[in-house]
């Protein structure tokens, strides 16, 4: 038995047009060969900046808001 992860573009481009995504896994047994499409589901990286993951407020923005509450309160 063999598994591995293969990026799909190193398959020819007969397999590869054929195969969506990026990723593919390749299983070997018994002299068969299954190729599994890798949904890629991790979140965009730029979506988890910022104080909130959905991203309406950034870190910045939330700490000038701060620093003004801060000043006015004074």
């Amino acid at each position: 038995m063999t598994d591995m992860v293969l990026d799909a573009q190193t398959l020819p481009e007969t397999i590869f047009s054929r195969i969506p995504g990026g990723k593919v896994l390749f299983h070997e047994e018994n002299g068969s060969i299954v190729l599994t499409p890798i949904a890629e589901t991790a979140p965009d990286i730029d979506s988890l900046f910022g104080m909130f993951s959905d991203g309406r407020i950034s870190t910045e923005k939330y700490l000038r808001e701060k620093q003004l509450e801060k000043e006015l309160e004074n």
